[in-house]
Order: C-alpha cells, then structure tokens, then sequence
C-alpha cells in the first residue's frame, strides 16, 4: 500500500513534535513512540495499492501547487476502529481542491475496494496525528487537553510524499521539471 501525504513547515512540525513528546512524557499514547526512522508529522490525503504512472502524473500536478498555507482549528478525536487524538485543519478551498486532486488520481486508476473511504472528499477530515491507540476512549479524559501546546495558527503544507507500508521506504513526489 502506498499513502500520498503532505509535510508541514519546520515550525509546525517542529509544534507537533512537542505535542508527541508532552502525551509520551505523560504516559499517554503518542506518535513520539513510534519508532520509525520515517516517522514525521504529516496528513494522509489517500492511500493507494500502487502509484501508477497516470497517478504519479496526475500528483507531480498537485506538488506544484505547494507550498499551501493552512490553519489548525483545534483538537479533534476520532473514535474509529483505533483512538486517535489530532490536531485538525480547516478545509478551505484550496486545501479541499488539493485534497479532491489527489483523490481523483488515485481512484482514477487504483480498484475500488484498496481505497480508503475515510479519505473519500465527503468524509475526509483533515488532520495531523497526535496519538493513536487501540484502546477505545483513551483520549476522553479532558485533562489530555491541559498538556497539548496551542498549534500554531498559520502552517505551510511543503511537500508531497508516499509512504511505501510494504518496504516502509519514502518518496518525495516532486512537481515535473
């Protein structure tokens, strides 16, 4: 399975990380313990089997259109077949373009059945992951709230990347030269 994801700016990542850190020192679950050398703040806007060449032309497009300013409008938990306590980010226009772009060449050629419906544009809510768990309702306790930092208001979305979950390798998908 590959994802198409976007990185943040150095200073909203650079935010993230604190939060990671704040949940793990805490105890709590965290993206911070996740060890991977790949693991960075990030927002998934697909998941696909492969990345073909109509959908590689189709998302070297999409890089063009970055860097993309965002907001973050708060803290946001999903109760899904995992907890998931996120920072959210605004759907405005332009990130609701980007998003339904990359939809579009991803579904344009991958089977239906290996997409995501979470990631479908009626469904998609984004959002940059804090802490994941399997245990339902970790996350409820609003003291979770009181050891998050504020998000930085004003973030850049930089660079469009595919996570490879198989070889667990990354690419950066740049815009055509």
């Amino acid at each position: 399975m590959r994802t198409v994801e976007l990185l943040l700016d150095e200073a909203a990542d650079l935010a993230v990380r604190d939060a990671w850190r704040r949940l793990a020192d805490a105890g709590l679950p965290s993206q911070a313990r996740h060890r991977s050398p790949t693991n960075s703040p990030h927002l998934t806007l697909a998941a696909c089997a492969e990345l073909t060449a109509p959908i590689r032309w189709e998302l070297a497009e999409v890089a063009a259109a970055l860097p993309l300013p965002v907001r973050f409008t708060g803290v946001v938990r999903f109760e899904r077949p995992t907890s998931v306590l996120a920072w959210a980010l605004e759907l405005d226009s332009a990130l609701a373009d980007l998003h339904r772009r990359v939809w579009e060449a991803v579904a344009s050629d991958s089977p239906a059945a290996t997409l995501n419906p979470f990631h479908e544009p009626e469904r998609w809510s984004p959002h940059i992951t804090l802490g994941r768990t399997r245990r339902a309702g970790a996350f409820a306790d609003r003291r979770v709230l009181e050891l998050l930092p504020v998000p930085p208001l004003s973030v850049r979305l930089t660079t469009l990347r595919s996570y490879d979950t198989e070889t667990g390798t990354l690419e950066v998908l740049a815009p055509r030269p």
